[in-house]
């Protein structure tokens, strides 16, 4: 017998590795078809110049980018604004969100002082509320302060921008808290030694061991305030200040003008943001991760 035939693995019976891990295959298959789906239809969609969704069931029967020329063409409905005040809105949201968060977190963690649990279980409670509640009381405050304060009235991005502020900080703020947590306070107190300050030891030591968790608050902060439909909707008037999700909607709005074709090329588009930002946290999110195992 030759030493290839004696070192031949034994192939494996088909039924017997369908039953192992076979099938957990087919089931991850079969779920990539169902989530990409959507994606594939709105793609479709907007590259059909008929204008409807009925008539786009045939996936790329007719090709055509008149829709993606229509949104930027038409005046009346600024899409080149509305994307870019949806990236300002959006940008701004996120990193305001997580530098707040993150100092808030950390006093919390770090920190002992009167009314520390008292203002844990606030932020946890007030959560349980979901903003869209408020949306009455955010007008009618709004709507007085713009009287004394222009810059934080109705129709000002501004505005908005603190709106999602006030009510991202509470759970932005008790998550980052938990994973502020896991630092060990020892390099809190070995920075101290070296005479470092509360504010040296949060920029240069914890803020570089919490990255993970701060692109992970960043991607979600971003992605909540540039797909807000309501509360954008109500605080922004002026079609030229509104953002895509207030802007798309007017395409579809419309009973008899409806055009879902191009309302399908804005929402690809609208996308390319959300897709961008979430590659480039990617990075930070994995090498933040596996740096902390390596310690």
């Amino acid at each position: 017998m030759s030493t290839s035939t004696a070192h031949q693995t034994p192939r494996r019976n088909f039924g017997r590795w369908f039953a192992a891990t076979g099938w957990r295959h087919l089931v991850g298959v079969a779920l990539c078809i169902y989530a990409a789906f959507p994606l594939v239809y709105v793609l479709s969609a907007s590259l059909n110049p008929n204008g409807t969704l009925l008539s786009s069931n045939g996936f790329f029967t007719s090709i055509g980018f008149e829709s993606y020329r229509d949104l930027f063409t038409n005046q009346q409905r600024p899409f080149a604004a509305w994307f870019g005040n949806t990236l300002f809105i959006g940008l701004t949201t996120a990193a305001a969100s997580v530098f707040m968060g993150a100092l808030a977190a950390y006093s919390f963690s770090r920190m002992r002082f009167t009314g520390r649990r008292f203002g844990l279980v606030s932020l946890l409670v007030v959560q349980i509320f979901p903003q869209l509640l408020a949306v009455v009381a955010i007008f009618i405050l709004l709507t007085s302060l713009g009287e004394v304060f222009p810059l934080f009235g109705i129709d000002n991005q501004i505005a908005l921008i603190m709106v999602y502020l006030g009510g991202a900080l509470g759970v932005n703020t008790y998550l980052m808290y938990g994973f502020f947590n896991t630092i060990p306070v020892e390099i809190d107190e070995a920075a101290k030694i070296d005479g470092a300050g509360h504010a040296r030891i949060f920029f240069t030591i914890v803020l570089r061991l919490v990255a993970p968790i701060l692109a992970v608050v960043g991607l979600l902060s971003f992605i909540a305030s540039t797909s807000d439909f309501v509360i954008a909707s109500v605080v922004l008037v002026s079609p030229e200040k509104q953002t895509l999700a207030v802007g798309l909607y007017s395409y579809v709005s419309e009973e008899f003008t409806s055009n879902w074709s191009v309302f399908a090329a804005g929402a690809v588009l609208a996308a390319l943001p959300v897709m961008a930002l979430f590659l480039f946290l990617q990075k930070y999110i994995v090498g933040g991760l596996t740096a902390g195992a390596g310690k």
